[in-house]
């Protein structure tokens, strides 16, 4: 078997994204992340000031959206960051300003269907690991292996808040988890492509997981999904 496409779903601060990064550079594939394209697009909302008391100016994000232009890069130390309109955006899209929005703009289904057309192209060619929320239901429903990623709220809330420490942001573990539940309650009941399992994703509970062993059991699916074992 050739390349393949390997769609990774799940709740928010499951580690998707980790266990993704580290699979695509160990088997040479393009990584991609579309939790931050969503992000991106909401710190443009943020910034441009289309929250409002009301909700979100959807007329106006409607027109920018031919203005949001999202791509990814490696800075000087080798770790892709996502680029919004040429800027590198990393840090500023995972702070809590905007992980308490973007469930809200990921539910608007104009700027899913135009992040879902990028995102598809992006894997025209196959090769690619991609995680997000409905990779593997709607992004690529036939990828090869697909992988649903979870752990309690309480796990995902602790690494959450470890991770934005590091960073030097001041919050506690109640506002995390607070952000977390919430944001599993819009991204499961959401209209437009709800999280949810694909029929036959592999579950992956890594509540109780080091991350070594979740890298190795990924690797061992991917391996198999791609006829190497």
């Amino acid at each position: 078997m050739g390349r393949i496409i390997v769609a990774i779903d799940g709740h928010s601060s499951c580690g998707k994204s980790t266990m993704a990064k580290t699979l695509a550079r160990r088997i040479g594939y393009t990584y991609v992340d579309t939790g931050a394209m969503y992000r991106a697009v909401t710190l443009f909302a943020i910034r441009n000031g289309l929250f409002t008391a009301d909700g979100i100016d959807t007329s106006t994000l409607a027109q920018e959206m031919e203005n949001i232009h999202i791509s990814f890069r490696y800075d000087a130390e080798g770790r892709q960051v996502t680029v919004l309109n040429g800027e590198d955006v990393e840090k500023d899209i995972r702070g809590m300003e905007v992980s308490g929005k973007v469930s809200p703009i990921s539910a608007i289904d104009f700027v899913r269907a135009r992040l879902v057309e990028r995102q598809r192209s992006l894997g025209a060619e196959k090769g690619v690991v991609m995680d997000g929320r409905d990779i593997g239901t709607v992004v690529y429903p036939d990828a090869e292996l697909k992988i649903f990623v979870t752990a309690t709220d309480r796990v995902r809330a602790q690494r959450r808040l470890d991770e934005l420490k590091a960073k030097g942001s001041d919050v506690t573990f109640s506002e995390v988890l607070k952000n977390v539940q919430e944001r599993d309650y819009i991204d499961s009941h959401r209209e437009i492509s709800p999280l949810k399992q694909a029929s036959d994703a592999i579950v992956l509970d890594n509540s109780n997981m080091s991350i070594e062993e979740q890298d190795e059991w990924l690797y061992d699916r991917f391996l198999k999904a791609s006829g190497q074992a």
